[in-house]
């Protein structure tokens, strides 16, 4: 693969669309494809692997009858961040992982891109697309602490519901790791500020750079809210714990992302030289390893623990990456990173699998002697992220397993009027995840009021 080196080259690599959106004939086509699976007794496949259950088969037919605006609200009735989703959904595994068209060995249906085709055309039109809220509210008020994919839609779904609700967020942008931690290539075009600006038109108030617990104290909103929903999803990137990860140059794969995506992309490429390593083996070790080649990175090598079967990365983005230049070292572990003020190397080790006890995963132990030296202008450390222990640890009668909200089906915490979904119950999955357990904690909402909504 030639690697890209000059500024503007970088730049057009970078902010390029891995699948560009589709024009008017382009989405007919592919809407003809689709066999409407399903009935209303027997949802199709693709609507039942998607968290949020979409109507898939009823949007594809609104495209293909020439109608983007009611496919538009089809998607945005179940998902409030469908335009996103269209983007960053892992659809291979999902929607279009489960089309029938699949089982007779052929290509599935583009859903993904079919969706995003109805809700950029909607959208960029400025159309309304979400359902009106109420005209008339319940007495209740809550609270949202942050506006990620999990609160936006949880919002959204108590504003539909009748409720007056005032969302929370530290950071200056509504979005979470949507516009903080999704690697530009997977999101060129970012449609989630005119999906926020339906919540807007909906009733639901936004604070932004208000940090709850700093800015705000919780017993406050305890005393102004009948009920307060956590959406704060988790911390900073996790630390690898070796030697050196302090030295210029060393990474966290978030801080890289957000760097690149806020603008700052030009500097970030003038630090990373000519050879970076990746830590993690997940899909946002993968996501940092392909900006590096996209940034002009000549040698870029992702170490992970343990084998290649044992990867937590989806198998597509696994594939993409080494087709794009990727390397990949399997069973191998940092141990310092090595430099003076700037890391200039990483010390790895291999690790072998010994015996596992019953049920848990092969514990790992290093190979004495097998250390060797990886050149490295840059690291990246992707292993996951810390979780928001010190904050929750503020509510009273909250309880945690090991580190995330405890919650039953509803998405009700141990802690009387408080709520949960997303990353800090999860502990952190897909976008559309996030937003299927937000809506259903609306509802848990609803139901802690002792109302019930249509349909339960």
């Amino acid at each position: 693969m030639e690697h890209l080196t000059g500024t503007i080259e970088a730049e057009e690599r970078l902010f390029a669309e891995i699948h560009p959106p589709l024009n008017d004939s382009e989405a007919y086509l592919e809407s003809t494809r689709c066999l409407e699976c399903g009935g209303p007794n027997a949802p199709a496949p693709c609507t039942v692997a998607c968290p949020t259950h979409i109507n898939i088969p009823k949007f594809i037919r609104e495209i293909r009858e020439g109608d983007p605006l009611q496919a538009a609200r089809t998607i945005f009735e179940a998902n409030v961040l469908g335009g996103t989703c269209a983007r960053v959904c892992p659809v291979e595994v999902l929607c279009e992982g489960a089309c029938v068209l699949t089982k007779e060995g052929r290509r599935a249906v583009r859903i993904g891109r079919l969706q995003r085709y109805a809700t950029d055309w909607a959208l960029e039109r400025h159309q309304s697309v979400l359902p009106h809220a109420p005209t008339t509210c319940y007495k209740e008020r809550i609270a949202i602490i942050g506006a990620g994919p999990a609160g936006l839609a949880c919002a959204a779904e108590l504003a539909l519901l009748g409720y007056r609700v005032v969302v929370y967020e530290a950071r200056p942008l509504p979005g979470g790791l949507v516009v903080y931690g999704i690697a530009p290539y997977k999101q060129v075009i970012d449609p989630l500020p005119l999906e926020v600006e339906q919540l807007r038109q909906m009733g639901v108030e936004f604070h932004f750079g208000v940090s709850v617990g700093r800015d705000i104290p919780l017993k406050q909103l305890e005393q102004e809210y009948e009920a307060i929903f956590l959406g704060i999803g988790l911390g900073r990137d996790q630390s690898v714990e070796v030697e050196g990860e302090e030295l210029e140059g060393v990474y966290e794969s978030l801080e890289f992302i957000e760097r690149i995506k806020l603008g700052d992309w030009r500097t970030v490429q003038q630090t990373l030289g000519e050879s970076v390593v990746v830590i993690g083996g997940g899909n946002t070790a993968i996501d940092v390893a392909r900006e590096a080649i996209r940034l002009g990175v000549k040698d870029v090598t992702v170490i992970y623990r343990r084998t290649e079967k044992d990867m937590p990365a989806y198998a597509h983005e696994y594939q993409a990456a080494r087709r794009e230049g990727v390397r990949f070292l399997w069973q191998t572990a940092p141990k310092r990173c090595i430099g003076t003020k700037r890391v200039q190397a990483v010390e790895c080790i291999y690790l072998k699998m010994t015996q596992p006890e019953a049920g848990r995963r092969s514990p790992l132990e290093e190979v004495p002697g097998t250390e060797f030296i990886l050149k490295a202008d840059a690291v990246i450390k992707a292993i996951g992220q810390q979780k928001r222990t010190d904050f929750l640890s503020q509510i009273e009668g909250l309880e945690l397993e090991r580190g995330l909200v405890k919650v039953d089906e509803w998405f009700h915490t141990t802690a009387a009027k408080y709520f949960a979904a997303g990353d800090c119950v999860n502990g952190g999955d897909t976008v559309v995840r996030a937003v299927g357990e937000g809506r259903r904690a609306a509802h848990g909402i609803h139901r802690y009021f002792g109302r019930m909504a249509n349909g339960e």
